[in-house]
């Protein structure tokens, strides 16, 4: 068997021509990786802590005009009830209003039509009794016209006293 014998490397004990080229470009690297990747992690870095920044403090102010916003419509929420109440209030006062003035004037119209219908009855007994009057006293001279006409038949001292009679309403 033959054995084929690699250089002597050993990662544990480098020698000085591995460790100069590692540290060379590991220093080639850093300094590349700072003039073009550093900054502008950095960069972006302290932007997104910005953008965090700012989230939070939107947030932080969203809250508050929420909790304004919870408070005005609390407040609207009570005014509403208020103005709810006043309204009902209002009508309720209005409707019993209405109903006494429409009490009050169907009382007064009752009371015009019982005084008019008391009016009409008084008007038209008047009217009967004034006719019941007139029928009397024309039955009255009916009878005393027929009494008289029997009574005065072919006599002449009945035509004078039925003359005289003539002049005496004649004078009244």
């Amino acid at each position: 068997m033959s054995y084929i014998i690699l250089a002597d490397f050993s990662v544990i004990r480098p020698d000085f021509g591995l460790f100069f080229w590692t540290t060379v470009i590991f220093l080639l690297f850093w300094f590349l990786m700072s003039k073009f990747a550093f900054k502008p992690i950095a960069e972006a870095l302290q932007e997104r802590q910005r953008d965090i920044q700012d989230s939070l403090d939107e947030a932080k102010k969203a809250r508050e005009d929420m909790a304004n916003l919870k408070s005005e419509n609390q407040e609207l929420l009570r005014q509403a009830q208020e103005e709810r109440v006043n309204i009902l209030r209002e009508a309720k006062e209005a409707k019993d209003s209405i109903i006494a003035e429409a009490k009050n004037k169907a009382r007064d119209e009752a009371k015009k039509i019982v005084s008019d219908a008391k009016t009409q009855i008084e008007n038209q007994k008047m009217a009967a009794i004034v006719e019941m009057k007139n029928q009397s006293g024309r039955m009255a001279i009916d009878i005393a016209e027929k009494l008289l006409k029997s009574e005065l038949k072919g006599e002449g001292a009945n035509e004078s006293f039925v003359q005289r009679l003539v002049d005496e309403v004649k004078l009244n």
